[in-house]
């Protein structure tokens, strides 16, 4: 549904913004349904497809139909209000995926943290933030992503001093070491730590590029940065990260190299 939609306002010619505004709605709101991250109503959806143009009835009918049925409560739902708008994004995103490549200067990946590390992460990240309910997020994310019959692969490239700094006390970082190699051992899962040895560099902000099953949509990135996160579908844009991420995969450990650096820092705390 939520390419569709996209797929007909760019025939349309018109960008998110001009949606809104002929709407009257919120840019978020767009974002959001484009990104799958909410659902969108029938009486939307006929709005949206009478605006771009869609008039023929079959069609109609169709989207309206999908809409319809795909208007249910994602598990997301009770925290949307409590999430900035790229994050749930990015959620209703994660969900759909086939494959995430991520790099993490800086912390770990969400859905390979514990929940002490996450705890500590969330009030690093987000320090405003209701500190529980974004943690809870993460590890619903994990349940949910991880957890599903066909879980997406997950390629993560870690900057070595995330784990040698995993977390302030020595039990914290046990067991989310301990955790990060049980996940390196998952088929789905690829781990690989960029060392120190791989000298200073123009490093780029932590991102993670999303792929899809449906050949027709385009990778999205989500894009941290210090003046707040972003969800980036332009293959333009996503294209250098996607190079840079092959580039940084060159650089670093390989995953069994990666498995030993681990271990070796857990038998360190003994």
């Amino acid at each position: 549904m939520r390419s569709a939609l996209r797929t007909a306002r760019e025939a349309a010619g018109f960008t998110q913004d001009q949606v809104a505004q002929e709407m009257d709605w919120s840019l978020s709101k767009i974002i959001r349904i484009e990104s799958g991250a909410v659902g969108v109503s029938p009486i939307d959806a006929r709005a949206l497809l009478r605006l771009y143009g869609v008039t023929d009835k079959p069609r109609v009918d169709e989207l309206v139909g999908l809409a319809r049925s795909t208007r249910v409560r994602r598990w997301w739902s009770s925290y949307a209000s409590a999430l900035p708008a790229p994050y749930t994004a990015y959620i209703g995103l994660e969900a759909e995926t086939s494959s995430v490549l991520c790099y993490t200067p800086t912390k770990l990946p969400a859905l390979f943290q514990t929940e002490a590390y996450a705890a500590k992460a969330v009030r690093r990240d987000q320090p405003s933030a209701d500190d529980q309910s974004q943690v809870e997020v993460r590890l619903a994310r994990q349940r949910e992503v991880l957890g599903k019959d066909d879980p997406p692969h997950i390629t993560a490239v870690i900057d070595e001093a995330v784990v040698r700094r995993i977390a302030s006390d020595p039990r914290t970082m046990r067991e989310q070491l301990e955790r990060l190699v049980s996940l390196s051992g998952e088929p789905n899962i690829t781990i690989q730590v960029l060392p120190f040895a791989a000298g200073v560099d123009g490093f780029p902000n932590p991102f993670a590029i999303l792929e899809f099953p449906d050949p027709t949509d385009e990778d999205v990135m989500y894009l941290e940065n210090g003046l707040g996160d972003d969800v980036v579908d332009q293959p333009d844009l996503v294209g250098p990260y996607r190079h840079e991420f092959e580039r940084l995969r060159e650089m670093a450990l390989s995953p069994a190299e990666t498995q030993d650096m681990i271990k070796r820092i857990v038998g360190e705390l003994d």
